[in-house]
């Protein structure tokens, strides 16, 4: 199966509803953490290396590999939606999740697909994309990289619109992040469940605030 649907899945067009959430990167920008090219690459660097970006890499990759095990499939979703600190990244999640599954089904449907996800009722989003890629024998390799460069690109444009940056000083954020998502990928091809963890202590209670942040943009 080529490999093309990975554009179309991981584009910002894709009705996922990825434009509303910023996962923290909103409250980081109110609260001064973020606040110019240096201070977004930094932040976006931990989150990819000791948060959300290495630990959505190693749960896809074991959706990928669940794709016809019904029991280690809901294992692994059951400990992607467990995993978020907050209601917001809960709701980040599993609302990109669901709607990542259902744009796929309805538009490039796949028995195999269709047959795990009538066992799922809310999934985490790195799962439903493990499963869409392995359904569609989209080779990991080139599944994980794409996937978590994807993620620090949405990072990237809420900071954008959150204003510390400007389009130009975005894309050299995203191009300084590459060789670190191709390394995260590497890694999690080989890692275990049991390798996931986290030390984004200040972004997990930074998405908290944003709850309750006076002026928001983004879901989360």
């Amino acid at each position: 199966m080529t490999s093309l649907p990975l554009f179309a899945w991981l584009s910002p067009a894709f009705p996922v509803g990825a434009y509303a959430y910023s996962h923290g990167v909103e409250w980081a920008v109110e609260d001064g953490d973020i606040r110019d090219e240096a201070t977004l690459l930094e932040w976006l660097e931990d989150m990819m290396a000791n948060g959300a970006g290495r630990n959505d890499a190693i749960l896809l990759v074991h959706a990928y590999r669940s794709l016809t095990d019904k029991g280690a499939l809901a294992a692994v979703n059951e400990l992607a939606l467990a995993l978020a600190p907050s209601q917001e990244l809960r709701l980040e999640t599993a609302q990109q999740g669901r709607s990542f599954l259902d744009a796929v089904l309805a538009a490039w449907p796949q028995a195999d697909l269709a047959k795990a996800a009538g066992n799922i009722g809310e999934i985490a989003y790195p799962v439903a994309v493990g499963l869409a890629a392995a359904a569609h024998r989209i080779p990991l390799e080139t599944t994980l990289p794409a996937f978590v460069l994807a993620f620090a690109q949405n990072l990237v444009s809420a900071a954008i619109r959150s204003a510390p940056i400007g389009q130009t000083a975005g894309m050299r954020v995203v191009t300084a992040l590459t060789p670190l998502a191709r390394g995260i990928a590497a890694d999690a091809e080989t890692l275990t469940l049991d390798d996931i963890a986290s030390a984004t202590f200040r972004a997990d209670l930074g998405s908290f605030r944003h709850e309750t942040q006076y002026t928001r943009l983004f879901r989360s």
